[in-house]
């Protein structure tokens, strides 16, 4: 059965003891690329021992490294095989993505995203805009949270949509916060973008092998994600990309390589560019296969675990963490020095992943020192928030129930030291 099929999963990850004590960091750090390993070493042993025949020899071959595991991915984001490339990484797939879905207009030439986006993802529209001389002040339209709220309500996201469509080029928000933590309604903002006559896209490093994704039958235009988050493949790890198939013979890519080129002809050295349609045009070089080999590693897990399964769990198991902060750490009215925990994350299911975000009323820095201490891997990150992400490939509700007792003594901890210094 399938929740077989993950507790098997869960149960060999924690046999081989790579995960460390207290880690629920899978929105930063990576665990499974143990797995890796065996195929790193065939792939070494190749390179060493037959040289260039690596390119042609073996159940991977160098030159279609990345086309034997692409299929790995239709069911996590939900598309076909067709619609999914597996190159480079986010941000240069989110700048090839943009090269050819975003031609400004006079009357439409504004791209629209969240506020307090990734860097990457803002500093990405942010040239794009400029490559084509536009003014970004203008351009780039950012919805903000309402006064007092941490988190944007798809009431107000589809309201600007509706009324500054006609002037929207490009929508591009990412799936999941990576600060909040807040899951995006995905189908709908595509809808009303779409209604509008706008382009809608998704950087999805937050989302992809977190929640369950759609991309096909949701109509989403084109999406981008890396793999070294909830994918585990590690640091720079190999990214993707999806363009629906309906823009497979209408959007091309603007910069084109030889690996964009049909193989079936690509070594004829003609000079005459057979374009693979959709994706898979938008390749540029020869992936590299000791990248392929730490995603396969993984992507062959999520097979096994399957994301129905794996979403099912993350959310009992996040349920429980944000059941026993607000238990344990809600604002006491008849104990105002006691240390309390707020929850920025949206509560509902719909519109979260498997990250909370947490803020304090004692200095942030402290607390998250006093964690380290504990040997707790978690993450902080500005203005004031210490993001916890229990996953559940391969962490257990024993785990979020040893965290809640360290963060305890580490509140006790930082509050001492806070009273101290003043």
């Amino acid at each position: 059965s399938k929740s077989s099929s993950l507790i098997s999963v869960y149960t060999l990850i924690k046999i081989l003891g790579r995960v460390r004590k207290g880690v629920l960091c899978a929105n930063l750090f990576y665990v499974l690329s143990y797995f890796s390993q065996p195929s790193f070493k065939v792939h070494i042993t190749i390179y060493f021992t037959f040289t260039a025949y690596g390119h042609d020899l073996g159940k991977r071959p160098w030159i279609t490294g990345d086309e034997t595991i692409v299929g790995l991915m239709n069911d996590i984001v939900g598309a076909n095989e067709k619609e999914i490339a597996l190159m480079n990484g986010l941000t240069v797939n989110l700048h090839l993505l943009l090269l050819s879905f975003f031609k400004p207009t006079p009357k439409r030439y504004k791209i629209l995203l969240e506020a307090k986006a990734f860097p990457s993802d803002h500093y990405a529209i942010e040239s794009q805009l400029q490559l084509h001389g536009l003014n970004i002040e203008k351009s780039m339209r950012i919805i903000k949270p309402r006064e007092g709220e941490e988190t944007l309500r798809i009431e107000d996201i589809l309201e600007v949509i509706e009324e500054e469509g006609d002037s929207i080029a490009v929508i591009l928000f990412g799936g999941l916060h990576f600060y909040s933590g807040q899951l995006f309604n995905i189908p709908a903002i595509t809808r009303a973008g779409q209604a509008k006559g706008c382009f809608v896209g998704f950087d999805l490093a937050h989302a992809v092998g977190n929640v369950e994704l759609h991309l096909h039958d949701w109509g989403v235009d084109f999406a981008c994600w890396c793999s070294y988050k909830y994918l585990n493949s590690g640091a720079g790890g190999l990214a993707g990309a999806f363009v629906h198939e309906k823009h497979a013979h209408t959007i091309k890519p603007a910069l084109v390589g030889w690996f964009g080129h049909e193989l079936s002809t690509r070594f004829k050295m003609d000079n005459k560019l057979q374009l693979i349609p959709g994706v898979s045009g938008f390749r540029i070089s020869n992936p590299p296969i000791l990248l392929v080999c730490s995603l396969h590693a993984s992507l062959e897990i999520f097979k096994q675990a399957t994301m129905k399964a794996l979403r099912r769990k993350s959310i009992l198991l996040t349920g429980y963490l944000e059941y026993l902060i607000k238990h344990y750490y809600n604002k006491d009215k008849a104990d105002t020095k006691k240390p309390f925990v707020n929850i920025i994350t949206p509560s509902s299911i719909e519109d979260r992943g498997c990250q909370l975000t947490l803020t304090f009323s004692v200095p942030i820095r402290c607390v998250f020192q006093e964690l380290e201490k504990r040997g707790v891997v978690c993450d902080k990150r500005e203005p004031n928030g210490i993001r916890v992400a229990p996953v559940p490939l391969y962490n257990s509700f024993h785990d979020v129930y040893k965290f809640i007792n360290l963060l305890a003594s580490a509140l006790d901890t930082a509050e001492v030291k806070n009273s101290s210094v003043f």
